[in-house]
């Protein structure tokens, strides 16, 4: 199935929204690929990056497994006088999404942004999949 890609660069404590829906919720998604980046080698830097699949109020630090809207969420930290970057990414792939995808960062070094990459696999949804796939989304708004 044909791959889409999204970059951004998302500022400490933002909400960036990715596009997905469509009028009748054919079309799904699934990460296949989430990376994050410094946008200034040298800057002190503590980012958790998340991916949802229902609107956010407010970006955190911590990541919580046991929330089902979690998609995928990177962490990334260095200073300056490190030499390496420790980075770690974990996207849980069996996730189908048919509705808009949300981003959030939040920062606890410097309150910097950061860049993102994503790649979404787009699947065709049958009648059942669509179904239950917006019917997830609905029940996880409450």
């Amino acid at each position: 199935m044909p791959i889409k890609t999204f970059r951004g660069k998302i500022a400490h404590d933002g909400i960036d929204t990715i596009l997905l829906h469509t009028n009748n919720g054919s079309m799904g998604y699934r990460i296949v690929k989430f990376q994050v980046m410094a946008q200034d080698p040298n800057e002190d830097l503590e980012n958790s990056v998340k991916i949802f699949s229902v609107p956010q109020t407010t970006a955190s630090v911590a990541v919580d497994f046991s929330d089902n809207t979690l998609l995928a969420a990177a962490m990334i930290w260095s200073n300056t006088s490190q030499v390496y970057v420790h980075e770690s990414a974990i996207i849980f792939d069996n996730m189908t999404v048919n509705q808009d995808i949300y981003i959030t960062n939040f920062d606890t070094g410097t309150a910097g942004a950061i860049n993102y990459y994503i790649e979404l696999e787009q699947v065709t949804l049958d009648l059942n999949q669509n179904t239950v796939a917006t019917l997830k989304d609905i029940r996880n708004l409450a």
